[in-house]
């Protein structure tokens, strides 16, 4: 378990309102308690196996000069979609089960109400639904990939 996925759980608890949770996974275990007056959560790191690992290689690469006349164009694109964006941490995933097909592919409409996709927390699956109608331009997110609160999972073109 890496320190993002961590943080990414203690984040998770702090928000869920629950008080302890003790997570077990291989040779990790981990205590997350937090206060009901809303302070920091209090972690306890139990034992975790050294983890051995070769040093990168470095090697020195010419940079290439950035051409500045592609950003504003591509960012004024970019201004004019709608970003739905994750209401919470869990897991994405783009279909309601492995055997149906997808909710949404690029380049469908969608309407105010629609389900988008479904988010996994705690052994739970909510239902994302449209913010609003339109088209969806990108999906940001791959199938089964953790995801984050806040997290910008489609571009909806809204005209």
């Amino acid at each position: 378990m890496d320190l993002k996925e961590i943080q990414n759980l203690i984040k998770f608890v702090s928000n869920s309102g629950v008080a302890e949770v003790k997570l077990e996974t291989g040779d990790v275990k981990i205590t997350i308690r937090t206060t009901l007056e809303g302070n920091a959560p209090e972690i306890t790191y139990l034992q975790q196996a050294p983890v051995q690992q070769a040093a990168p290689q470095v090697t020195a690469t010419p940079v290439a000069p950035i051409q500045t006349a592609v950003v504003p164009a591509v960012a004024e694109e970019i201004t004019k979609y709608v970003t739905i964006k994750s209401p919470m941490i869990g897991t994405f995933y783009r279909k309601p089960s492995p055997d149906k097909p997808y909710f949404v592919e690029v380049g469908s409409s969608i309407s105010k109400g629609d389900v988008l996709c479904v988010v996994e927390a705690m052994k739970l699956f909510n239902e994302i639904e449209a913010e609003i109608s339109g088209k969806i331009v990108k999906i940001l997110v791959d199938d089964m990939s953790p995801i984050e609160f806040d997290q910008p999972l489609f571009l909806v073109d809204p005209s």
